[in-house]
């Protein structure tokens, strides 16, 4: 088989394999690194979605952009003295002196007093871009003129983008400066060795590396969003420790085992841990896969990095590492503080004796814990969703300032209208001007602009909603409008719509994603131990401790409950996309620490064991090396907890806690309990399916190896 015949060749060219590593992570370093200055922000929107095409027809019809730069102006007199008209009129003269801007909207100019704001102390001016415009260059222009003037901040969606990009660069460096010197420590701890404490590190940054070269070269053939780095350095660093620990863990043991046959070794570590390393990040990279079928560029993004870095992360632990360890061999164990033991040598240490408890009362521990994972989980039914703007920077952002200062003291109700184009000729101006009769009588329209006529059979009008851009009430009038009767095509843009959008878009894409994510681990879990009960098993087991994270993440983040404690303003609401992005995440993460324990148990099982005692023995075998790798993943991963971001906060914790819930609540007290309850049906499958499973070899990937 492919494990045992991968070992030979990684023990005889071990020196070749650590060789083409170094270069590896050289050559990664270099090219790959720079990567993070290629990825572009956004992506929270579907391209063919009907308010991103109103856009493009008013774009392409108007020659303006629907993107703009708006710049708040408090010069610190009122805006109608002198100082402060002067202070506006020259913002609006650098504004129009840009090339890149097709027009300039400002108080002085249309006399719309909501330019104003309610105490007369500040004005914004809004500048559209000339559509085709180097959009990027007119900003970094405007930014560079206006740099010396405190009484100004600019704001808009382009410049919140690339905020947004910075914060994530920032966040990453120190995410990676939290997390390196505490997960070190902890293998320290785990590992009781110098050595053996710096290989998964070693392999973590090689593994990190290696993805950046490889998200370059998919950034060439497609648009991937900055925010899939923090995917691959969290999960990346987490799963590249998860599996050393595994490996470098087996290997001792064999090792003391064995005598210090170093390549016998090497060989039954890749046929048991390597074959739990491999079905493992199979779980994972199919669950991540299932972000793909979503066409938002943050979702397929972070899917697309998923499944790069978690197979990059398994081949270097099945290739690299190894060699390393065939180097090494009994000198592992050199510089360690404290006497190597045989991982669960005392068949009756403390995981056993849980073990052993917990299956004494499985009915009774069966239903409390599902009880508390389901009463963890009921805070999720009242969740509330919200999208990305500018709200979700830090404080001290331009763009976040600018965004609360038109929430605050403007009318910002009329910088989010429902921008209604209609596909009409020239001459339909009378029934142009009946739909938006129509319109205004919308139940939350508070006002409906003059259509104008663009030009190129496109006609156009401002819908002014009563509500807040993404509150239910405004949700419901962009339906109302788009279900309105009309003779001509209709479509409906702006934020309000882009929100109304994207649900619908999430909501039709999630039931595919759903069941690629239950059949992959189906697919996987059989493959991994040739019982379909396992898989379903799991597949609830599953389901209660993602239900209980996303429990705790609405007390955390939609009702704030530890604001002081985290450093975030809660919005009030969940981003739309997060539940999906944890969904594929924890799925694949609890089936991943399933798996540890479920081929241990197997293992013992095949040996002739109980499935009882299998159980008994497998948790008191994996029980500790689980826990330490949860630990180190909780390390890896909520070290984005320290994120500016808000959504990528909630990312690390809510990955964070459902990696906790599932090594300590499920793997210790629900899977002993029901693998109690199903006794030898745990093992049940199809007698075609058992054919099926011997025939292709699954059975015993390690044949051929033994002691």
């Amino acid at each position: 088989m492919i494990l045992p015949r991968l070992a030979n060749l990684v023990v005889r060219r071990r020196a070749t394999v650590i060789v083409l590593a170094v270069v590896l992570g050289v050559v990664g370093g270099v090219f790959g690194s720079p990567v993070a200055g290629l990825l572009t922000g956004g992506g929270f929107t579907d391209s063919q979605a009907q308010s991103i095409r109103a856009g493009q027809q008013i774009a392409a019809a108007s020659h303006v952009s629907t993107d703009s730069v708006i710049a708040v102006i408090r010069p610190g007199s009122p805006i109608a003295s002198a100082v402060g008209a002067a202070e506006a009129a020259h913002v609006v003269a650098v504004l129009r002196a840009d090339p890149g801007f097709a027009t300039v909207i400002d108080a002085s100019g249309t006399h719309d007093p909501s330019l104003v704001s309610r105490d007369g102390q500040s004005t914004y001016v809004v500048a559209p871009f000339r559509d085709g415009a180097d959009a990027e260059a007119a900003v970094s222009r405007i930014q560079a003129a206006l740099a010396g003037d405190p009484a100004v901040t600019l704001g808009g969606s382009l410049i919140a983008q690339d905020q947004v990009g910075a914060q994530v660069g920032r966040d990453l460096a120190r995410a990676e400066a939290l997390a390196f010197p505490i997960l070190f420590v902890l293998l320290l701890f785990v590992f009781r060795g110098l050595l053996a404490a710096l290989l998964p590190p070693l392999v973590g940054g090689l593994t990190i590396v290696t993805t950046f070269l490889g998200l370059r070269a998919v950034n060439s053939f497609t648009d991937l969003s900055v925010f899939a780095l923090n995917m691959v350095t969290g999960l990346g660093l987490g799963l590249a420790i998860d599996y050393s620990l595994l490996m470098v863990s087996r290997f001792r043991e064999e090792m003391a085992l064995s005598g210090g046959d170093v390549a016998g070794a090497v060989r039954r570590t890749m046929a048991t841990a390597g074959r739990t390393v491999l079905f493992s990040s199979l779980t994972v990279a199919a669950a991540l896969a299932a972000l793909l079928v979503f066409p938002q560029r943050f979702l397929y993004s972070m899917g697309a990095g998923g499944v790069i870095v978690t197979l990059v992360a398994a081949v270097i632990a099945l290739t690299v590492l190894p060699a390393m360890l065939a180097t090494l061999g009994p000198r592992i164990d050199r510089l360690s503080f404290h006497r190597h033991t045989i991982a669960g040598a005392d068949h009756r240490g403390t995981w056993y004796r849980i073990a052993t408890m917990v299956m004494r009362r499985p009915v009774t521990i069966t239903l409390l814990t599902m009880g508390m994972l389901v009463a963890l989980g009921l805070p999720f039914l009242g969740i509330r969703f919200t999208s990305v703007d500018a709200s979700v920077l830090p404080p001290t952002a331009s763009a976040r300032q600018v965004d609360d200062a038109l929430h605050h003291a403007f009318d910002a109700h009329r910088l989010s209208p429902v921008h209604i184009v209609v596909t009409a000729p020239p001459s339909a101006g009378a029934q142009i001007v009946a739909y938006a009769a129509a319109v205004h009588g919308v139940a939350g329209v508070s006002s409906v602009s003059t259509p104008r006529y663009l030009g190129s059979s496109t006609w156009t009008l401002d819908a002014v909603l009563s509500g807040e851009p993404l509150s239910t009430t405004s949700h419901d009038a962009v339906v109302a409008t788009r279900a309105l009767p009309s003779q001509f095509s209709v479509l409906a843009g702006g934020q309000t719509a882009e929100f109304a959008d994207l649900q619908d878009s999430l909501g039709v894409h999630l039931p595919l994603a759903l069941l690629i994510i239950a059949i992959s681990t189906v697919i996987v879990l059989f493959a991994a131990t040739g019982s379909v009960v396992l898989p379903i098993k799991s597949l609830v087991m599953n389901l209660a401790s993602i239900s209980a994270t996303f429990g705790l993440l609405v007390l955390i983040f939609q009702d704030g409950r530890l604001q002081s404690l985290l450093g975030y303003t809660s919005p009030g609401a969940l981003e739309s996309t997060q539940p999906i992005l944890l969904v594929a995440i924890a799925f694949g993460l609890s089936t991943d620490y399933g798996v540890f324990l479920l081929t241990r148990i197997k293992e013992g099982h095949d040996a002739g064991m109980t499935t009882r005692d299998a159980v008994a023995h497998g948790l008191e075998r994996t029980g500790r090396i689980v826990t330490a790798a949860a630990l180190c993943f909780t390390v890896a991963i909520g070290a984005f907890a320290t994120s500016q971001i808000i959504f990528i906060k909630e990312v690390g914790i809510g990955t964070a806690l459902a990696v906790l819930i599932d090594a300590s609540i499920v793997r210790a007290l629900l899977v002993p309990s029901l693998m109690a309850l199903l006794g030898e049906w745990n093992w049940w499958a199809p007698s075609p399916l058992r054919w099926l499973h011997t025939r292709a070899g699954l059975a015993r990937l390690e044949a051929g190896v033994s002691r």
